[in-house]
């Protein structure tokens, strides 16, 4: 992996190179969600990573094995959880997100490429480190179509976060603030959306990162 120095104390990655995206839990401090992903782009204004079909990812999963998405949402985020390695599935998804603010916003495409939608993931502002960025997902997400029109998602989710205790009322208002601020980027149709990123196409010769298997700790290895 690759970083060149800018302005003393900040290294930015090269595109190409291979960092982790993570998420920590939300009541705790293992990190649940692992993603190895290609740099696109990396300054001071945007860090932008690929992450390919069929990567290997590391995911939550139910201590029975039942897989998340099937348990009820009243008992989905207090019954026992371990994590597990498993494929991205689907085409691929392109990561955005500007230093210091609180969502990153994903693009994603239908077979062909077709361009589906970008998402709003709301979530703590990232944190680098040399292998990577870490994170903290909040639940809440907006969905944003080619014709701009938008709507939140999850609210089911955010709402049972907070009744299981994995967020306190401070924190939730802090979340629900960084989604009006969201919206009003969507509404002015600022960047990223602005940018054109819907056209844009990875590299052909670029090989897909492997899960290292300390992904979930740091530092983690991360080959180039």
């Amino acid at each position: 992996m690759t970083t060149v120095e800018a302005g003393g104390s900040t290294a930015y990655w090269e595109p190409g190179s291979h960092i982790l995206w993570r998420y920590r839990e939300n009541a705790g401090d293992r990190f649940h969600i692992v993603r190895p992903v290609t740099v696109v782009r990396d300054d001071a204004d945007l860090l932008a990573v690929w992450l390919a079909p069929g990567t290997e990812c590391l995911k939550p999963a139910l201590a029975d094995g039942t897989p998340l998405h099937r348990e009820p949402l009243r008992s989905r985020y207090t019954k026992p959880r371990t994590v597990q390695r498993g494929r991205w599935l689907g085409t691929g998804v392109l990561k955005l997100a500007r230093p210091g603010e609180p969502w990153s916003v994903w693009l994603f495409w239908e077979q062909g490429w077709r361009f589906k939608n970008w998402y709003v993931n709301l979530e703590q502002p990232l944190a680098r480190w040399a292998g990577g960025v870490d994170s903290e997902d909040h639940f809440l997400d907006i969905c944003v179509y080619p014709d701009r029109t938008w709507g939140w998602r999850d609210e089911d989710e955010f709402a049972q976060a907070q009744l299981d205790g994995l967020m306190n009322a401070e924190v939730a208002e802090g979340v629900r603030e960084a989604g009006r601020a969201a919206e009003e980027a969507i509404r002015a149709w600022a960047p990223p959306f602005s940018d054109g990123w819907q056209h844009w196409r990875p590299d052909p010769s670029w090989a897909v990162p492997s899960l290292p298997e300390d992904s979930d700790r740091t530092p983690a290895h991360v080959s180039s």
